[in-house]
């Protein structure tokens, strides 16, 4: 082979070599599975206690929510300074903003406790997406989310029931007044799926949906940003800070939709508590 054909096949030879460890690399780089997101139990596996990750941090979130609020209040103080100025603080938007705009001062005071902790317990389980360490929201899972809004659906339906009596607060539930009598084989079903069925169930898929996404986002940013620096070829290095300033950005973001997702939840409680107490007045 001649010099002048061995230098034509350099280049071919590099390019050969760049895609194979391209392709290499690649491989090696595997898309996250449900066992990445809900990790298999980790505590008392095998017995009717088994515990995961998952269950852990919110476990963990839960006793730091309760020692927040034990130690803002163990002995509070006239003018509130440090932590009991930060739980007030919190509080005060939660009764002002949410029950005594929604509901009223005095139905408000009455649901204020329910609808307080609904919002504080969102809010915990939110912030561990963005602990280090605890990378995830609890409220990913469906479970929890649940949990809350079977609670918030049997509040406004007992609420309903008992001011009404059953059969008055389904009729007045679900019958639109003052419209043409053939329109009510159209609307009695809309308004039944809409007020007992699709309340739970977007209030239970809002808050997972959000933070499942938010979780999936910052794993790919950081994920990303992991294979550029330490796994891609030398060329691929220069994308690392993109995807580092990405993840950076965006949980930036998941801060805003922590607290936004606590507030919509609670929100709609006590407008569905509100609802409720004035299903006559559809």
């Amino acid at each position: 082979m001649s010099d002048r054909t061995a230098g034509m096949n350099v280049p071919a030879a590099r390019t050969r070599e760049r895609t194979l460890s391209v392709t290499t690399l690649a491989a090696e780089f595997h898309a996250p599975s449900l066992t990445d997101f809900f990790p298999p139990a980790v505590l008392f596996e095998g017995t009717p206690f088994e515990l995961d990750r998952l269950m852990l941090i919110r476990l963990v979130m839960t006793a730091v929510l309760v020692a927040v609020m034990l130690l803002a209040f163990r002995s509070p103080k006239i003018v509130p300074r440090g932590l009991q100025n930060v739980a007030e603080t919190g509080l005060v938007f939660v009764k002002e903003q949410i029950c005594d705009e929604v509901l009223g001062k005095e139905s408000g005071r009455k649901f204020f406790p329910l609808i307080a902790t609904i919002f504080f317990t969102v809010l915990f389980l939110n912030f561990s997406g963005i602990v280090p360490g605890l990378n995830i929201s609890s409220n990913a899972r469906i479970g929890m989310p649940l949990v809350l809004a079977v609670i918030a659906y049997l509040t406004f339906n007992y609420v309903g029931i008992k001011k009404y009596g059953l059969r008055k607060y389904m009729l007045s539930s679900i019958v639109v007044p003052n419209v043409p009598p053939a329109l009510h084989v159209l609307l009695i079903p809309i308004e039944f799926v809409s007020t007992f069925i699709l309340r739970p169930f977007t209030l239970t898929v809002r808050l997972m949906a959000n933070m499942l996404a938010g979780h999936i986002m910052l794993v790919l940013f950081f994920s990303a940003t992991w294979f550029f620096l330490f796994d891609a070829a030398s060329w691929m290095k220069v994308f690392s800070p993109f995807s580092l300033l990405a993840g950076l950005g965006f949980t930036l973001f998941e801060i805003l939709v922590i607290f936004l997702q606590a507030y919509v939840f609670a929100l709609l409680t006590a407008v569905y508590i509100g609802l409720a107490q004035h299903a006559d007045d559809h």
